[in-house]
């Protein structure tokens, strides 16, 4: 009882009688006194509801609330904020023009006595930040706006933007311009972030923002800058310095020594002695993806860099394509090194060879902006080749080389490929893909519409066709991230067919709110996983009756031909009936676009994916591995690990094979050794399984992708950016795997290196004021949350010493040793600029 006032203490009682005391008062100056001190009392003698602690502090007029301390100011927000948000329509201005030199007090003394986050508080309740901008300073905005940026992330979409705006204007104001533009990031505002850059007033700082822009692959978020060092911001964003110092920090990490297929696999440690795998087809065909993952930009392997026994000939038919373009991953970001030993298969006779060379062009160009722009030069003349084979590695090399960029000659080139009536289903998917992979984000009008009419116009025999599902997605890459935006070609989709018009606005719907984390989208894509629609239940009905049917024919071989008619009728409509598959994708999407709109909510979403797993329909359970992958890529948790483990021996086929490919995609880049030690065990449990087999193999691959420097997240920047391009090829891959026998396991198998899209080295390389490697020592731990907490706490726990270039993995956050050098970067991440402190 020490704490409490003695005026509450000893006064509280007698409450009542001092409020009556009060309104019999007729002199005004002791009035206005007494109902300030009837103000303070009322923080516990009054009804909480009839804000008496507001009403006399206004009748008093108090000046200065603080004077009585903080409980009487907690107290007096709270009154404040009821007022404020149910004032009658006809008073709310003149209420609200009464209370404001109120809060404008309170929030000066809460800033001023390091209480900044009851003001934020306040003003976000009451939607008045611009209350909050005059007293913040050089010592108390940054813990401001950190406070303010991490309740965004719980706002509907208008207060978010509304509250991430405000904090970009006050870093700019203390010009902390790197802060200011990864927000304006979160926000994909193009005139922001043009704001941004153009404020820094400083070339170096102009440098890094360079980098920071680069890292991302949309191309539009870049800037048209015109100053007297644009040649230099120019070459920053074409990425032309990736590949220089990948190769200086794979001789830094020592791990040039390429690698046989076979020295991945280890699976001699299983069987106890070296055995060589049975050289089939499908067998090379794994060989060939798995030396393509782990060679990924070094330049170098064992398999396709031997031309003495040349590899590509020991694959069939696609099987020669996708080997010849593993060339592309192999040389990736190497531009004008790369073209050369992929040059010599362009002049072959056979199509499918010169189809993977195309394809590896466009891969060797993937996320690099060369001035001389060979990828359209060399790919664009097959994009109406005469031979079908050869379109699919030029249109689709043609994707992943200017993915993001939004260009519009290369929009044209493959609109008029997508338009082609020659082309057949696989192609014109592939033209879909490529243009949707062009413009992601775009919401461009003229892209979409040339892609819904497109899919409007198909036929039911073309529906069918598993490929058709990459028109919708397309469509859906175009809009991703627009949120609202998708209203009319949602509309439009109603007039497909059903069930095809329900999966493709499923389709659009998650990639437009993709990484959005909305509460409401995600409730009514569990609402499809869990309805059982009519026509399931009729293709279900018919299907039995059939089998029932077979079965009594099989009883009395001379039945009578009332039976006989009954079963050709049965054909028939089996024949016209839609495939059961189709008639499931919605939920099967639905279950997908969880995990892609709760992307970068972590463990959060794991109970969801549970209840999938354990109770969800069939179609929900076969992509429930794939979402759960998508909330921890190349995040190899060992939770997550024993759940796609488990899957991984599901009696259901096509469950176990998504659980596989899932495990790689989790373990991506990580050289997780208990992860490797799995794979291991389930090639030996699906020994005689070859579908099973190939897609543990492409997992192996995956786990030791770039030999460990690579990742396929597409969060960037302590997990708070999105970058959308990313995203794009890996729902590309997501997608087909939600018909892997018809697509991976089939001929399109060349669709996993849209993957390369999202490969990006885990690394921080500190350079120098010339943009010249510079070796310094930094500390590296776990990130640690400190939003809110008093004074200035460690950011990183359990951090060990390392010299850059540094690779980092999931969670974990860098920062300097030495005071020597500053980092013009608030987030040590990607390229960082050192300048040496004066």
């Amino acid at each position: 009882m020490t704490s409490v006032p003695k005026p509450l203490k000893y006064l509280r009682k007698y409450y009542p009688s001092l409020k009556n005391a009060y309104e019999s008062l007729k002199q005004k100056e002791v009035k206005i006194r007494f109902a300030e001190i009837l103000s303070v009392l009322a923080l516990a003698g009054a009804i909480p509801t009839f804000r008496d602690c507001l009403n006399f502090c206004i009748t008093g007029a108090v000046n200065n609330p603080g004077e009585w301390g903080h409980e009487y100011v907690r107290q007096l927000e709270t009154e404040i904020v009821d007022e404020w948000t149910n004032a009658p329509i006809k008073e709310e201005h003149e209420i609200r023009k009464r209370l404001t030199p109120l809060i404008k007090s309170i929030v000066s003394f809460d800033v001023k006595h390091n209480a900044e986050i009851q003001a934020c508080d306040l003003c976000l309740e009451i939607d008045e930040l611009n209350f909050l901008a005059e007293y913040l300073d050089s010592t108390n905005f940054a813990r401001v706006c950190h406070y303010l940026i991490s309740c965004a992330a719980y706002s509907e979409d208008t207060e978010r933007r509304q509250i991430l705006e405000f904090a970009t204007e006050q870093y700019l104001k203390f010009n902390e311009f790197t802060k200011a533009i990864l927000i304006a990031l979160q926000l994909t505002n193009s005139e922001l972030i043009f704001k941004c850059f153009n404020a820094c007033p400083d070339s170096l700082m102009r440098n890094q923002l360079a980098f920071i822009l680069a890292r991302l692959q949309d191309q539009p978020l870049r800037i048209e800058y015109q100053g007297n060092d644009a040649k230099d911001i120019e070459a920053i964003f074409s990425n032309g310095h990736v590949n220089t110092h990948f190769q200086i920090l794979t001789r830094e990490l020592d791990i040039l020594e390429p690698k046989l297929p076979e020295d991945i696999y280890k699976s001699w440690l299983v069987s106890g002695s070296r055995q060589m795998e049975h050289d089939s087809a499908r067998a090379n065909l794994a060989a060939s993806f798995v030396t393509g993952f782990v060679h990924a930009g070094f330049g170098q392997d064992k398999l396709m860099s031997n031309t003495s026994d040349c590899w590509v000939y020991k694959n069939k038919e696609h099987g020669k394509l996708s080997a010849t373009a593993s060339l592309g991953l192999i040389h990736m970001w190497d531009v004008d090194g790369g073209l050369v030993p992929i040059d010599k298969y362009l002049y072959t006779n056979e199509d499918y060879i010169k189809s993977g060379a195309l394809l590896a062009i466009g891969l060797v160009n993937c996320g690099i902006h060369n001035e001389c722009d060979p990828a359209l030069a060399l790919l664009s003349e097959y994009v109406s080749s005469s031979s079908q084979i050869l379109r699919i590695g030029a249109i689709l090399g043609l994707g992943l080389a200017y993915a993001g960029s939004r260009r519009k000659d290369v929009t044209e080139l493959l609109s008029g490929a997508l338009v082609d009536e020659q082309n057949n289903m696989q192609i014109l998917s592939l033209a879909a893909i490529s243009l949707g992979l062009v413009n992601v984000g775009s919401g461009d009008s003229d892209v979409s519409s040339t892609i819904l009419l497109k899919l409007l116009g198909l036929s039911m025999e073309k529906l069918v066709i598993s490929h058709s599902r990459f028109l919708a997605l397309a469509l859906g890459m175009v809009y991703m991230g627009t949120r609202d935006a998708i209203e009319t070609p949602s509309a439009a989709l109603e007039a497909l067919p059903k069930p095809y018009n329900f999966a493709s606005q499923t389709m659009l719907q998650i990639c437009a709110y993709a990484g959005t984390g909305d509460v409401l989208i995600v409730q009514e894509l569990l609402r499809i996983c869990s309805e059982v629609t009519e026509e399931v239940t009729k293709v279900k009905t018919t299907s039995e009756n059939a089998s029932i049917l077979s079965c009594c024919n099989q009883r009395n071989p001379q039945g009578s031909s009332t039976t006989l008619e009954k079963n050709k009728k049965t054909d028939n409509q089996t024949e016209d009936s839609i495939n059961l598959r189709d008639i499931e994708a919605p939920q099967a999407i639905a279950s997908l676009g969880v995990g892609v709109v709760g992307l970068g909510e972590g463990r959060e979403n794991s109970r969801i994916f549970g209840q999938i797993g354990r109770y969800g329909p069939t179609p929900a359970r076969r992509a429930m591995p794939l979402a759960l992958a998508l909330s921890s890529l190349s995040n190899a948790d060992l939770a997550v690990l024993d759940v796609l483990n488990k899957y991984s021996h599901d009696h259901d086929a096509d469950v176990a094979l998504n659980a596989i490919f899932a495990l790689g995609l989790v373990g991506a880049g990580t050289n997780n050794a208990r992860l490797a030690t799995m794979l291991r065990q389930l090639a030996a449990y699906h020994a005689k399984n070859p579908s099973h087999l190939f897609l543990v193999r492409i997992s192996q691959g995956l786990v030791h992708l770039g030999k460990g420097t690579l990742t396929l997240s597409p969060l960037r920047y302590a997990s708070k950016v999105l970058d959308y391009t990313a995203l794009a090829g890996l729902m590309v891959v997501l997608v087909a795997c939600l018909d892997c026998r018809n697509l991976i396991l089939s001929q399109s198998h060349y669709l996993m290196y849209c993957l390369a899209i999202a490969m990006e080295p885990r690394w921080l390389v500190t350079v120098d004021e010339n943009l010249k490697n510079l070796p310094v020592s930094v500390r590296i731990g776990q990130s640690v949350d400190v939003i809110g907490k008093a004074g200035n706490p460690k950011s990183i726990v359990g951090g060990h010493v390392q010299t850059t270039p540094v690779l980092l993995c999931a969670g974990e956050k860098a920062e300097l040793v030495s005071d020597q050098y500053e980092s013009l970067s608030s987030v040590l991440e990607g390229f960082v600029i050192l300048r040496e402190k004066v």
